[in-house]
């Protein structure tokens, strides 16, 4: 696995309001913007931070901790492959990542899968073949 990360994604509980902060107040410019769902905004060279509708990104990744559950947000490594997805994941398993969810297609049309760090912290292994997923790989 390359030694960087792809996406920054925060699950947010008013994705208008942090438009509004992002966009608005500190002038950054959106790359994707889906009204409701999600805020894409490139951060660096290949940094997209993903700011996603709460109930969306628990549909996906799980819950939010408001309590038990996970942390409201998730560090992306994208590849140029759905193979390589695979490959990071298994990757990840042995060297013992818990859990590691297999690969799966998704409604957008990429294909990703996920596995917890030692902390808890959920990586996303993500090929997504939309120009917004191209921007990151290398």
């Amino acid at each position: 696995m390359d030694q960087r990360i792809s996406f920054l994604t925060l699950a947010v509980r008013d994705l208008d309001a942090s438009r509004s902060f992002y966009c608005d107040g500190l002038g950054w410019v959106a790359d994707l913007d889906v009204p409701g769902e999600v805020l894409m905004i490139q951060a660096g060279e290949l940094l997209v931070l993903s700011l996603w509708d709460e109930s969306a990104f628990e549909a996906e990744v799980g819950p939010i901790a408001r309590g038990p559950g996970l942390a409201p947000f998730t560090i992306a490594h994208n590849v140029a492959t759905r193979e390589a997805v695979d490959a990071v994941l298994a990757t990840a398993r042995a060297a013992g990542a818990d859990p590691v969810h297999s690969g799966q297609e998704r409604e957008w049309g990429g294909y990703t899968g996920y596995f917890g760090d030692p902390d808890g912290y959920r990586w996303e292994i993500a090929w997504n073949p939309g120009p917004i997923g191209q921007k990151v790989l290398p």
